[in-house]
This record gives structure tokens, C-alpha cells and sequence, in this order.
């Protein structure tokens, strides 16, 4: 690192820095100092850098433009390790900290010298709109390595290699009023919400509140601006119904007044978040807002005026040259040029020229321009020349001089002789254009108003706009605009007005300004120098003019076409430039050509705010049933389901050896087929179904019928989607006429209840019934197998006899002195009880099961035996026998389809299809390897003819596949073209390894094909 450089544009007075400490920071690996209170921009342009990144396409040199989030070039990249890395940062948003590292995000070797620049040099000729679409379209081959260089050549910032040390959160709050921006229009409206008792929340995206006042020549009462805002910032942090949030960005403006706040809590303190107490700070928080009414005060962002070379370095709006200078004590220059169409940029020069620095000369676009601070400029001397403009900025890797010329407006052209004034600083005025883009998110459209050179936004139900963003700038006008939205807006949340009185502002008299989007040059725009119209993404007029004539003619086309407002820049800058540009060359007005669409997010939010805590560990929950501790204490093995941890086998030591998969799932199966097993199914989705409709409503989702279906009884259901496709199935029991409690798969739970809720709520309306989750509530225990009625009769009151409690009964009663609810139904076809107990008394109920258990050698058996026994069965599982293209009819499940139910059920239409009753469908068999040895692999693919030529024609493939210890074979469940015509027949099963296998398609049933067993 080269040693700290002397900060040679700092003024030597003024601004809100404190100048009594100072702060080491690098840029591009040389050493600078700053301030507490400066911004990264504001200390580089104190320490003379000029260069802060090559642009988009051209990497042609750019210097600092703005002083705000309308910063289209100093994008940098932040942090001084790979974990602290930060891309794509705005170095005006970036307050300054004593360590800060950054570097640009373009140029190579270096951002002062770039080898790409050669190429921008003749960009002109050879990178017009539509470059990469006509350049690089063939040979298609080649297109990935033409992206891997393009995307280099982008110069953007590039995301860290190492895992983020920072924490983030997510706040989700409610407020009755929300203010968006905290400058006189959003203080003020925040003041009178506030005083009436209403709940307000003031969010603003800079480092200190106040907006524009922190930088005003105006003064409020006499005194200057920011003495106001300091008391009405102390009154509103003594309010306990206000929370104030500083550095906080309304990033996203949602449906029903839903608002997406990002906090920026530590990223003006360092790299990553300090440590205290031993815990590390948050870095950034997402506050997810529900305001109940909300006020834009978001203010307006300046236009640059167009002009040739205006993105050379030390081109700067004349708004951020104010702001530099009295928030920041800086003045990026020595000799300045302003030029403007209206009397705001006159604010710049008499800023300029107090602070010590030549001005000199004011080009206003106006004939005769008037008003207070155009007589203030003439009060100081300063030279005016009417009726004209900066036509080009001279310079490469800064402004040397500023060429100007009379011009007409009006007929397009320049209209008088061209003079060079010499120069380092151009700053450039071309009116305000009011922040349109959160109320733009709700889908508004904004509204042209000639009388301001600006669209306003389009508001919705519950949103005011006012002051800056509303289209009204004089200071007076729009600190009452800000009390006026604050009343109205705690008026309609039923809190009554409260008085506020207003400062009395200076009525300052100005001139109308004058409608100049592009000014114009001695060359026609296509022949001449390059004009930006979008700094960031390297737009020239003469890009949008050629987009014109290339036949572009909607707004939204021609963004596309040139990247106009596209990335992080959002068109903040440039868009109305570019509008109006477009409606020139196509003849039309600006309203007539519109304004694009703005999305969220307004500026770049980190992936860290988005996710919050849903990282790491918390990225996928684990999900554990309440006898899970039991399970890892007895070794199982888990396999992931949904979010669940279940128990996949329980590997055994025999004779000191740990038992493998296929040897523990051998014993288990056994057992449950010769004694009993018990298997944790707590996992297994439940939903509560409640009300007088509920009936109906299960008739509906559900392909079978349920109107009969009485009290104490169970029944199968499959579920369909309104393509007729199986999408889940599960048991429904009735607990009372209007009470019924829905199983589905542990995977699809949470789906379905959405799925539920999505046709109750958008089709069903009319239906009175509702639906609760209930998963964690109960604890699911299954004893099953031949030795099932024997245990569970000796720890229940409930009469366990098979004539009465029949296979598909529930029945209630106490399990080992625990209130519970028992099915009879067997996912194994073994006589099976389901027991269900409140969930925090499962361990006992377990426990005690296997206290009486021991004499009946009790196993606990997990999933991957349960899928082996169910398959036994021909007990389909849903995602595994399905995959969204399989119906009931495929299933061979016709007895589970009600077409004859009085009305129609989801699904019911699809499944009339000539699609759906083709009879080479897909269909589900059972296939039994002519080698009973061979365990047949999942996904494996069947043909009919082993010997065809590759490829072959595919017939189906296998769902199920395991080795079975009571039928000592492989056995599979697959789905085969009319496989239920084809029972009998050999099929092939060519592997990868050059094997094939041969199988006989059977019945889907190996096991106990009469159900007898289950019904014992």
C-alpha cells in the first residue's frame, strides 16, 4: 500500500463531518483518509479520485455523478477479506469506516489504465443495440464461451468464495401509518401522525434523516434547515407509537399495503458485524411491513441534461455538487461550468462559488432567465450566458474544458457559434423527476404533468404521495403537503388531527423552467459524439434514436433492446431522458410513449436480508417426532422425509458385527410377519376437518364417495389434481357427522393443506368448513403383526375383539392410562392397530409398550421395512408409484373411483379424456425376476425386445424394488404400456454394465393376496 494521501479537495470549513477524527481507508490498494460522516464517494472526491470504474459495455473511464441511490458508477466492491466480501455497493450509500477496502468492480489490469477501453474506443462502430444478439448467434457451440468473456466484460462485482460470518433478521411488524423518506415532506407528515397517536413507523435510506435539508441553503424560521429537523427528530424518538429506522430502504411495495423494509445495522461500522457480549451483531434486517395507511415522501431524483461526453469524469449533477459541498464539506473541482434549463441548478454555482472556488459560468438553456437565485447569481458576478448550453465536455480521464453554444430547443440544433470555456467540473440541471418507482411496484401507472417535466406516481388505495415525490419542490409547499398526508393518514386509521404548526419557510420567486431531455450538437446524434442517456448500462441517445429506426416503438421494447434502465440503476437517472428521446424520434409525446415498469427491488438488497435466519441449520428444519431421542438412543439409521428425521432400520450387533441394511431389514420384516413390530408414523400428515359442509367437501377432493361414511369409521381416499393425476391418498376417519380427521403422506402434508385451502377459498366459497394441521399434535404409534391384539389387550380399555372393532373402525379409549384414539388399519397387511396419543405423552406409551412387548420379542421396525412389507402388499406410495402422470385407472384402483357421486370432483372431467382411457397407458404391475436372486434396480427401464437396435423402444420402468425375506425373492412394482394386458408376459430390463434381466409381469400382490391376515 502506498502511504495516506493528503485529502485535497476538502474545504477547510463546513459540512456534518467531524473533522476532529479521521478515518484510513483504501480504494484500488492506495491509501486515503476521510471523516466520520462521510460517504465513500464523498471521501474519494475529497481525495481527488477521479476514476471509480470503467462503464458496462465500453469501459470508458466514469467518475461519481450523484451523491445518492441515483448513482450509476461508483459501483465498487467492498471488504478486506474473501468472507467479507460485498459486490456491487454504492460508494454514495457506503458510509466510511476507519479500515474500509474497496475496489472497482471493472477495468483491467487496472481501473486507470483498461485494455477493454481500446474497445470502447471503437464501440460506436461496432457495439450498437443489439450487439451481442446479432454478433454472437452462430456457431451456436461457442455460445457458452462467448458468455463466459462477455460477463467478464461486464465489470460486475463478483460474490465471496467463503461462507458469510453475519447474521440477518426478519421483523415482521404492523403500523397504522408508514412514512417512506425522511426529508421536510416525510418529517412533516410523520410529525402530525405521530401527535394524533397514531402508530407510525419513518423509514429513510441515508445515514442521517433530514434528506435535503442536511444540504439546504434554505433556512426554516430564520435558522437553517437542519436545526428543524434536529428538533423534530428528538420529538418523534420521545414518542413510544414512532419508530424511527435510519439507513433503512424501502426496497419493495407490495399488495395490501405490504412493505419490504432493508436495514442496513452494521455496514457502516465495518467488513463484518462487531462482536459484542460475545455475540456478533446483525448485519442487515428485512422488515416485513403491514402499514395501514402509507406516505411516499420519498422525494425526486435531478435529471442530468444529455449532452456529448457527459460521462467523462467530473460531470456531476448540480444537486450533488451542493450536496458535497454543505453536507460534506468537498468541492470535487476547481473551476466550474453549470448548465441548466431551470433555476434549481443556480443552487450549485452559489454553493460553488461561497466555498471558494471559480465559477466560470452559469449556461442556461432559458432566453432570460429570472428569479431569486438567478438574481443571487448575478449578485455575486457571476457570468450568465442565456439561451444556450454545454453541447460537449471535453476530456478523457477528466473534464478540461466544456464547449458551449447557443442552441434551439425546439428546432433541434445548435443555433450559434461554439466557445471552449475552460474548466475541471460540469454540473448539469435538467429539472427533477419525482421517485415514482415504489408506488410503481403496486402496479399504478404514473401520471405526465407538463407543469413539472415529470410523471407523479399513480397511487393506490391507502398511499399518498407528497412533497418531492408528488411533483411539489417549494419548501414551504411541501412541508404542507407532508402535515396534510400525516393527518389524512391517521384520520383514516381513526385517530383524530392534532395541531402542527409550520415553520415559516423563504417564498423564493422562480423562472419556469424549460423542457430540455438531449441537447443538441453541431453532428446529428448518430454521427456525433457519444451522448449517455443511461450512465450504467452504457445507453447513448444515439442507441435509443437507432432503436427507433430499427422499427422499437414501444417504451418497454426499446429498455429491452438498449438496456435503459435495466440492473441496480433501475432507471433512476435516465429513463425520463430516454423517454423523451424516444418520443422525439418516433413523434410522439412523452405521455403518448409512457414510462417503463418498475420492480422491486429499488436498490440491490444482500442474499443475506432475503434469507435472514433461513440459512445453515435453518436453511431445511429438521423435524423431529416426540420419540425421536428414542431412536438415536437404540442406533437407528435416519432417512430424510419432507423435513422429518425417520427412522430408516435399526442395525443390530450380531456376534460383535453391526448388521447391514439388507440384514436388519430382513430381521424386521420377519418379525412383524411372524410376532409384531412397532413402527413410529407420527410423521404422517394430519388435518382436522371440521363443519357442516365437511361431507361434501372431503366428496369433492376425494375420488371416492363419503356421504355414508359413519361415525367410527375409516376409508381410503386417492386425490387427485384437476388433471386427473394421482397427487396423494391417505385414510379419512369420521369422528363425529362434521368432524373427520384426513392422513396424508409425511412429504406432501403441508401441500395439501394448501391445496385444500386453495380450492375451499377461490372455488368453494359457499362451503362452511375449515381446516387445522394437526401433525405435531399427536403422536402416531403402529403395532402390527400377528401377536399386535395380544400386546396392545394388555395395556388398553378398549374391547380389541376382531368382531368388534373391524378392520377400518377407530375406536377412543385409554392406552396405558393415556387418553387415545386407535385405528384398525394396516399399511403392512398384517392385523395392525394404529395407536394416536397427545404428543407429549408418546415416550410413555412407547415405553410401555415395550415393557409388556418383551415377551412377544417387540421390534421396532422403520422405514425402509415398511416400504418392503407395503410392496408385498401392492400398497402403492404416492411419488414414488406416481409421478404427476399416473391416474387412479393406471393404479388398477378403478374401486376407489366414484363416477357415479352426484356432482363433480377434482379430477372427475380429466379423467374422461380420450388421453386418459388410452389403453396403452401406463400401468401399474408387478414384476417377478426369472432369477429370484436379482433385486431389480429403481428407475431401471423395460423393453420388450432385448436385441432391437439402439435406441429401443422403452415400455415403462420400475418403481419398487427390494429383496423379500417371507417370499425369499426380489420382487418389483413397475408401470408398463397396458401392462394390466399383460399379465404373464416376459419383459427385459437392459442395465448399464451390458446385463440384462428378465422378469414376469404378475399381479401387484406377492403377499397374502386374499387380505386375510389383516382381518384376523
Amino acid at each position: 500500500m502506498s502511504q495516506s494521501k493528503q485529502q485535497v479537495y476538502r474545504l477547510n470549513t463546513g459540512g456534518r463531518i467531524d473533522r476532529s477524527r479521521t478515518l484510513s481507508f483504501t480504494f484500488n490498494g492506495e491509501r486515503y483518509q476521510g471523516h466520520p460522516g462521510d460517504t465513500l464517494a464523498s471521501a474519494l472526491l475529497a481525495n481527488g479520485v477521479d476514476i471509480v470504474n470503467r462503464s458496462f459495455k465500453y469501459s470508458r473511464p466514469r467518475g461519481i455523478v450523484a451523491a445518492g441511490a441515483e448513482e450509476p458508477n461508483a459501483i465498487v466492491q467492498l471488504g478486506s477479506s474473501e468472507a467479507g466480501q460485498v459486490p456491487n455497493v454504492r460508494a454514495t450509500q457506503q458510509a466510511l469506516y476507519d479500515g474500509l477496502a474497496a475496489s472497482s468492480t471493472n477495468g483491467w489490469p487496472n481501473v486507470q489504465r483498461d485494455l477493454m477501453g481500446l474497445v470502447g474506443k471503437l464501440g460506436g462502430q461496432f457495439m450498437p443495440p443489439g450487439f451481442y444478439y446479432k454478433t454472437f448467434m452462430a456457431p451456436a457451440s461457442m455460445w457458452l464461451t462467448y458468455e463466459k468473456y462477455i460477463r467478464k466484460a461486464a465489470g460486475l462485482g463478483r460474490s465471496p468464495m467463503e461462507t458469510d460470518p453475519d447474521s440477518y433478521d426478519h421483523f415482521n411488524q404492523h403500523c397504522d401509518v408508514l412514512v417512506v423518506g425522511a426529508g421536510a415532506a416525510g418529517l412533516a407528515a410523520a410529525l402530525a401522525a405521530a401527535r394524533s397517536g397514531a402508530r407510525v413507523m419513518v423509514a429513510d435510506e441515508q445515514e442521517e434523516m433530514g434528506g435535503s435539508l442536511l444540504a439546504s441553503r434554505e433556512t426554516l424560521e430564520g435558522k437553517p434547515a437542519d436545526q428543524w429537523v434536529a428538533r423534530v427528530l428528538d420529538e418523534l424518538a420521545g414518542y413510544d407509537n414512532v419508530t424511527l429506522l435510519p439507513r433503512t430502504t424501502a426496497n419493495g411495495y407490495h399488495d395490501h399495503n405490504f412493505v419490504t423494509l432493508h436495514e442496513r445495522r452494521t455496514e457502516h461500522l465495518g467488513d463484518t458485524a462487531p462482536v459484542e457480549n460475545g455475540h456478533r451483531q446483525v448485519r442487515a434486517r428485512l422488515h416485513r411491513v403491514r402499514a395501514g395507511q402509507v406516505i411516499l415522501s420519498t422525494g425526486a431524483h435531478e435529471r442530468p441534461l444529455v449532452y456529448a461526453g457527459n460521462d467523462v469524469p467530473g460531470n456531476l449533477l448540480a444537486g450533488a455538487v451542493s450536496t458535497y459541498i454543505r453536507r460534506y464539506g468537498v468541492a470535487p473541482g476547481r473551476k466550474l461550468v453549470l448548465s441548466t434549463s431551470n433555476d434549481y441548478g443556480y443552487r450549485a454555482a452559489l454553493d460553488w462559488k461561497e466555498a471558494g472556488c471559480e465559477v466560470v459560468a452559469i449556461v442556461d438553456a432559458r432566453e432570460a432567465p429570472t428569479g431569486d437565485w438567478v438574481d443571487a447569481a448575478r449578485a455575486q458576478g457571476i457570468k450568465i450566458i442565456a439561451g444556450s448550453a454545454v453541447i460537449e465536455a471535453k476530456g478523457s480521464n477528466r473534464v478540461t474544458g466544456a464547449r458551449v453554444a447557443k442552441i434551439d430547443i425546439d428546432a433541434f440544433n445548435v443555433s450559434g457559434p461554439v466557445q471552449e470555456l475552460a474548466c475541471d467540473t460540469i454540473a448539469s440541471s435538467g429539472g427533477y423527476s419525482p421517485v415514482i418507482h415504489l408506488a410503481s411496484h403496486t402496479g399504478a401507472r404514473p401520471t405526465w404533468r407538463d407543469d413539472i417535466l415529470g410523471f407523479v406516481p399513480g397511487l393506490v388505495k391507502g398511499v399518498q404521495a407528497c412533497g418531492g415525490a408528488n411533483g411539489c419542490y417549494a419548501l414551504a409547499d411541501v412541508l404542507a403537503e407532508g402535515v396534510e398526508a400525516g393527518i389524512k393518514a391517521a384520520a383514516a386509521m381513526g385517530h383524530a388531527a392534532q395541531t402542527v404548526s409550520l415553520p415559516s419557510a423563504e417564498h423564493l420567486q422562480q423562472g419556469p423552467a424549460v423542457a430540455l431531455f438531449q441537447v443538441p450538437h453541431e453532428k446529428p446524434t448518430l454521427r456525433g459524439p457519444k451522448q449517455f442517456v443511461d450512465l450504467q448500462n452504457d445507453v447513448t441517445a444515439a442507441g435509443i434514436e437507432l432503436a427507433t429506426r430499427e422499427g422499437f416503438e414501444s417504451i418497454e421494447h426499446i429498455k429491452r433492446y438498449t438496456a435503459m434502465g435495466f440492473g441496480t440503476d433501475q432507471g433512476k437517472l435516465g429513463n425520463i431522458n430516454g423517454m423523451a428521446i424516444a418520443a422525439r424520434c418516433l413523434n410522439r409525446s412523452i405521455p403518448e410513449v409512457g414510462t417503463t415498469v418498475f420492480r422491486p427491488n429499488y436498490t440491490p438488497i444482500t442474499f443475506g436480508a432475503i434469507v435472514g435466519r433461513h440459512c445453515r441449520d435453518l436453511f431445511d428444519p429438521e423435524r423431529y417426532t416426540a420419540l425421536h431421542q428414542w431412536h438415536v438412543e437404540r442406533g437407528a439409521e435416519f432417512e430424510d422425509v419432507g423435513q422429518w428425521k425417520r427412522p430408516w432400520y435399526y442395525p443390530q450387533k450380531v456376534s460383535g458385527k453391526t448388521e447391514t441394511m439388507h440384514e436388519a431389514v430382513a430381521r424386521e420384516c420377519l418379525a412383524v410377519r411372524e410376532k409384531v413390530g412397532i413402527l413410529d408414523a407420527s410423521t404422517l400428515g394430519k388435518i382436522d376437518i371440521q363443519g357442516p359442509d365437511a361431507r361434501e367437501f372431503l366428496a369433492r377432493v376425494y375420488t371416492n364417495k363419503w356421504e355414508k361414511l359413519a361415525v367410527g369409521r375409516c376409508r381410503y381416499g386417492l386425490m387427485c389434481k384437476d388433471d386427473g393425476m394421482v397427487t396423494d391418498d391417505g385414510v379419512t376417519s369420521c369422528l363425529a357427522d362434521n368432524h373427520f380427521l384426513m392422513t396424508t403422506t409425511t412429504g406432501g402434508a403441508a401441500a395439501i393443506l394448501e391445496w385444500l385451502e386453495l380450492w375451499h377459498q377461490t372455488e368453494w366459497p359457499e362451503l362452511d368448513v375449515y381446516f387445522s394441521s394437526v401433525t405435531d399434535h399427536w403422536a402416531t404409534m403402529t403395532v402390527t403383526g400377528p401377536d399386535a391384539r395380544k400386546l396392545l389387550g394388555e395395556i388398553t380399555d378398549i374391547d380389541l375383539d376382531r368382531d368388534s372393532f373391524k378392520f377400518m373402525d377407530w375406536r377412543s379409549g385409554k392406552v396405558a392410562g393415556v387418553p387415545a384414539r386407535v385405528f384398525r388399519i394396516s399399511f403392512t397387511g398384517e392385523l395392525t392397530f394404529e395407536i394416536n396419543v397427545q404428543a407429549n405423552y408418546a415416550m410413555h406409551v412407547w415405553q410401555t409398550l415395550f415393557k409388556h412387548g418383551e415377551k412377544y420379542d417387540l421390534t421396532p421396525y422403520g422405514t425402509e421395512t415398511m416400504h418392503v412389507l407395503r410392496a408385498e402388499k401392492g400398497f402403492i406410495i404416492v411419488g414414488q408409484e406416481t409421478d404427476g402422470s399416473v391416474t387412479p385407472e393406471d393404479l388398477g384402483m378403478h374401486w376407489c373411483v366414484g363416477y357415479d357421486k352426484p356432482y363433480s370432483w377434482i379430477g372427475k372431467r380429466a379423467l374422461t379424456r380420450s388421453d386418459t382411457k388410452r389403453e396403452n397407458r401406463k400401468q401399474l404391475v408387478g414384476l417377478k425376476p426369472k432369477d429370484p436372486k436379482v433385486v431389480l434396480e429403481e428407475g431401471a427401464q423395460i423393453v420388450l425386445d432385448p436385441k432391437h437396435a439402439i435406441p429401443m423402444p422403452m415400455v415403462g420402468h420400475v418403481t419398487s424394488s427390494y429383496y423379500s425375506p417371507i417370499l425369499d425373492s426380489g420382487f418389483a412394482l413397475a408401470v408398463v404400456k397396458g401392462g394390466h394386458q399383460k399379465l404373464g408376459e416376459t419383459v427385459y430390463l437392459p442395465m448399464a454394465d451390458g446385463q440384462t434381466f428378465e422378469a414376469e409381469i404378475v399381479s401387484t400382490i406377492f403377499y397374502d393376496p386374499k387380505g386375510e391376515r389383516q382381518n384376523v
